[in-house]
């Protein structure tokens, strides 16, 4: 039965984590609705000094209003925390370290595919953020992980009485 419940949950990681990975590339790259062109932009932007951005968005804060900064900010760490949870569902390496890695190539990827199509902006802080978000979604599986494993291991104890 055990066997069964795993490999049913490492099928429905891996379907979750390409479901994601389709709206990740569509979200980050296309979506009007994020404040993607199609088209392009008429010129490069980008950032290569960490930090820059972040304190940037938190100095003018008041100025920005509460969306941009928080689709900025935080935004770029929640979509990335999906990546993190479904990522060791989905494959054989189920480390932190593994995770981090993935969330920064990853993040690195979109990043330099926005800066070659000029849709978006190819941004240092992004990743960092990104990446951050990668690792808190990987803890996030890591705790639903021993928590299953609690709860089956107690099942189990009571049926064995």
């Amino acid at each position: 039965m055990e066997y069964k419940r795993r490999k049913y949950l490492r099928k429905l990681g891996k379907i979750l984590f390409v479901l994601y990975i389709g709206f990740i590339i569509y979200f980050l790259l296309f979506s009007e609705w994020y404040g993607r062109n199609p088209g392009g932009m008429q010129e490069y932007h980008y950032n290569l000094e960490l930090f820059k951005e972040i304190k940037r968005f938190w100095y003018y804060r008041e100025q920005l209003g509460f969306y941009a900064v928080f689709t900025n900010l935080f935004g770029n760490v929640l979509i990335f925390v999906p990546f993190g949870f479904f990522m060791p569902m989905a494959s054989r390496y189920r480390s932190f370290w593994s995770a981090m890695f993935y969330s920064f190539i990853l993040s690195f990827c979109v990043e330099t595919f926005q800066l070659i199509t000029t849709v978006g902006s190819f941004d240092v802080d992004d990743m960092l953020l990104n990446t951050m978000g990668g690792m808190i979604g990987y803890i996030i599986f890591v705790v639903f992980a021993a928590k299953r494993r609690h709860y089956y291991a107690k099942k189990a104890e009571r049926s064995h009485r």
